[in-house]
């Protein structure tokens, strides 16, 4: 970054940091407090890097700072989404794909208690979901972070059956489609490590995400109908309805079956089971 840019960058934090009240993050306001909004130590401590390096960031002498260095500044300093990109522009480092789920879209997932709901990152990485989703596809909770990518659900860690996270008949349809949604990522994306990093894996580990990549399709139609193979309640097919979150360039994926249907009923059945396992006693004899 040249010197002009390190100064606005430094204004940038500066004027984030004194609109800032001590109760607003957290903090006691003590005494003697004389600049108003935070001190730098506070602004430090609360994004997790030393006082002197902050101090140097808003008086533009710091070298570049790292992109896990700005998300701890933006969560510190309560950026809004336009302001966190603001921020990475400003060094230089344009943001990658959100993982932040608004508060009111987590509230939506838990009032949805007849469907099944996830909100997908733009990498297509499972962010939020509501219980009836880890009842009926799996409990996300108990996966590491990037084992919740459906990407690499489909094309590189199937079910121990050798089958993918959806049913059979929809693997086809949601591996072209899902293949096309990260190109068009990419495009978004381009410097994001992220983005290119999954890019690259899937490329070296799956001969047909490849195939789908070396086609350079885009246009994904949406899916209105999936067929989940539930291992406790057999096949549960649904509606899918998607909607877009454009400002955090996320989607909330909406699973409901027909009313009165078998699969209505299996819903049920997976609202009340939740995602507890429940293993069939062996016959004897066997």
């Amino acid at each position: 970054m040249d010197r002009r840019v390190r100064q606005e960058l430094g204004g940038f934090l500066r004027s984030r940091r004194e609109r800032l009240t001590p109760a607003e993050v957290g903090l006691p306001a003590g005494t003697r407090r004389r600049t108003p909004g935070l001190r730098r130590e506070e602004v430090a401590r609360l994004a997790y890097i030393s006082t002197e390096y902050y101090a140097r960031l808003e008086q533009a002498r710091a070298p570049h700072p790292s992109r896990e260095v700005l998300a701890q500044l933006a969560r510190a300093l309560r950026l809004s989404d336009a302001e966190r990109d603001h921020l990475h522009h400003l060094a230089g480092t344009p943001p990658g794909p959100s993982r932040e789920v608004r508060q009111s879209i987590v509230d939506l997932l838990k009032r949805l208690p007849e469907a099944a709901a996830i909100v997908l990152s733009a990498t297509y990485e499972v962010i939020a979901w509501n219980d009836l989703a880890a009842a009926l596809m799996e409990d996300f909770s108990a996966l590491p972070r990037r084992d919740r990518n459906l990407l690499r659900r489909a094309f590189l860690t199937p079910n121990e059956d050798g089958r993918r996270l959806y049913g059979v008949s929809d693997a086809d349809e949601f591996a072209r489609s899902a293949a096309r949604h990260l190109r068009a990522a990419a495009a978004r994306y381009p410097n994001s490590p992220e983005v290119t990093g999954l890019v690259d894996e899937l490329l070296a580990g799956s001969a047909e995400f490849a195939r789908l990549w070396a086609a350079h399709d885009v246009a994904a139609r949406p899916a209105l109908c999936k067929t989940f193979d539930h291992p406790l309640v057999g096949p549960v097919t649904v509606s899918c309805d998607v909607l877009d979150i454009a400002d955090r360039d996320q989607q909330v994926a909406i699973y409901t079956a027909a009313p009165g249907s078998p699969s209505e009923e299996a819903l049920r059945l997976l609202s009340v089971i939740g995602t507890q396992r429940m293993d069939v006693p062996a016959t004897p004899g066997t």
